[in-house]
């Protein structure tokens, strides 16, 4: 009477290609941060993981600390390092963030 009936209508159903396409940002953002973010650190670590692997004797090398000092013993998780005469600290292998060129470290 004073209320006419509400008839839906009919929306037109998406289509598999809109589906696809809404996706397609999305992919690409993946894409990019695997470029950016993701490829560069596995490259960093491979190499990290290689030159602990090389250390020898005698290397003179820094800590993630800031400590400079030259190895003395390799251990198998383990590096002692001299610091200073007759002074010598045990670090963890993956604490080595860099090896120094021979004479970097001054007796």
């Amino acid at each position: 009477m004073f209320i006419s009936n509400a008839f839906a209508q009919g929306a037109p159903a998406a289509g598999a290609g809109d589906g696809l396409l809404s996706l397609l940002p999305l992919v690409g953002m993946f894409v990019v941060l695997y470029f950016i973010m993701i490829r560069p650190q596995m490259k960093r670590q491979k190499e990290h993981k290689a030159m602990i692997e090389a250390l020898a004797k005698g290397d003179e090398v820094v800590t993630n600390g800031g400590l400079l000092g030259r190895v003395t013993r390799l251990g198998e998780s383990y590096v002692h390092l001299e610091v200073a005469s007759g002074v010598e600290l045990q670090v963890q292998r993956h604490a080595v963030v860099q090896v120094l060129p021979k004479g970097t470290i001054g007796k």
